[in-house]
């Protein structure tokens, strides 16, 4: 009972902070989607793919943060926990919210909304290998390329006197 309090505490203490973090929150959500946007502006196929499921990712994240993160954090701060329903969810069975069951659901909110996260970066840590190995059998195949035309100009160049050349040792 004793580690409910203090997780209580603490999240009164985080809901308490000066106004100016939740704004930086907010813009930092703000930018996030606004790079993700500007990325599917003009998509090839693999960004369309990563950053796609990377912007759903980044929405599912943004969902649970506002429904479950920051109206836990409001009960939590009012201690209002079974005040925050109606008379009539209440009234139904297995619909009373305990002190407990709340901290509970805000605490798998921040795990599921860690995943998330962490899912996102690994998309965009996948784009970036995915580019990076693109990029690097298409140098690859131009230097072959390339070899196999400078093979070819040697083999026609070094039987072949031009008339210059003959003229020169003459």
């Amino acid at each position: 009972m004793a580690f409910y309090d203090q997780l209580e505490a603490h999240l009164r203490f985080m809901h308490a902070s000066p106004p100016l973090i939740s704004r930086i929150l907010n813009i930092v959500i703000f930018i996030g989607f606004s790079g993700f946007i500007i990325k599917l502006y003009k998509p090839t196929e693999g960004n369309l793919l990563f950053d796609g499921s990377s912007l759903v990712l980044y929405t599912i994240g943004v969902i649970v943060y506002i429904t479950n993160i920051v109206k836990g954090l409001r009960i939590v701060t009012a201690g209002k926990y079974e005040k925050a329903f109606t008379a009539e969810e209440l009234a139904a069975p297995g619909m009373a919210v305990t002190r407990e069951d709340s901290l509970r659901v805000l605490a798998a909110s921040n795990t599921i909304l860690a995943l998330v996260l962490i899912g996102v970066l690994v998309l965009q840590a996948g784009q970036w290998y995915a580019e990076r190995k693109d990029r690097d059998e298409a140098a690859k195949f131009e230097k072959e390329k390339q070899e196999k035309v400078a093979a070819k100009v040697s083999e026609k160049g070094g039987n072949h006197v031009t008339r210059s050349s003959s003229k020169k040792k003459q």
